[in-house]
């Protein structure tokens, strides 16, 4: 099996992906690309059975809803706008809501964040794979949307302050802790990179979340969020810890 992961960012300079081979015992990490373009990044997912991208699929169901009103003119649908509380719907989609209810961490909106300049270079990346025949469905696909903070949560890595210039020694620590708990993960020639760039790493990180997508090990919608989830898009969060994914 070959996974991806994607560190999406607004422009190549910040986005990385990485490339993992994996085997029946250990797997590998067999290239780590910085500043990747759109057509670099469509290549990787090309020769993968899995990637999984750091970016937004999509955007709430009521910021939808609510922007196309505003743009015809027509009557608003009851929301309180004056507040936090009240706009909460615009701006968090449903799987941002369980990723705060079960790891405490509360997602980047992407309807008002600066993510949001993510979510549309995102959009068009899964737009260019769609046309090369790639599954882009935003739950089920051969790309699945992932929260590498999220995940290192849930396997009790350090998710906090290891990004930026200025945190590089908390990065190379992370570094080593997430190899400590993936011994069958051989970062080859690439461990140097991975502690010198947290967007790297998050790639690496992104394509171990994409394994765990890969042999069904990570939360998916059920109910009632099974339709919305296939327009806002669902952030994938491991099920079990890094070890049983070897």
């Amino acid at each position: 099996m070959r996974t991806v992961g994607i560190d999406l960012a607004a422009e190549p300079a910040k986005t990385a992906v990485a490339t993992i081979d994996w085997g029946e015992r250990s797997a590998r990490v067999v290239g780590l690309r910085l500043g990747a373009r759109d057509d670099d990044l469509v290549q990787a997912v090309l020769g993968a059975d899995r990637c999984g991208i750091d970016a937004p699929f999509g955007w709430p169901d009521a910021f939808v809803d609510f922007v196309l009103a505003h743009h015809e003119r027509r009557p608003l649908r009851e929301l309180e706008l004056s507040n936090r509380a009240g706009r909460l719907p615009l701006v968090r989609r449903r799987t941002d809501q369980l990723v705060h209810e079960v790891t405490g961490i509360v997602p980047l909106s992407v309807s008002a964040d600066l993510i949001a300049h993510v979510a549309l270079r995102c959009a068009g990346l899964l737009a260019r794979l769609a046309v090369e025949g790639v599954d882009t469905d935003r739950v089920a696909g051969t790309v699945a949307e992932v929260y590498p903070a999220a995940a290192l949560q849930q396997w009790r890595l350090p998710f906090r302050g290891y990004k930026g210039s200025t945190n590089r020694a908390k990065l190379a620590q992370l570094v080593a802790s997430f190899d400590e708990a993936t011994p069958y993960l051989d970062l080859a020639d690439f461990r140097g990179a991975c502690e010198a760039s947290d967007d790297a790493f998050d790639a690496v990180v992104a394509a171990v979340i994409a394994r765990a997508v890969a042999v069904g090990q990570t939360r998916v919608p059920d109910g009632a969020d099974t339709e919305s989830a296939g327009r806002e898009g669902w952030i994938h969060l491991p099920t079990v810890p890094l070890s049983a994914l070897g």
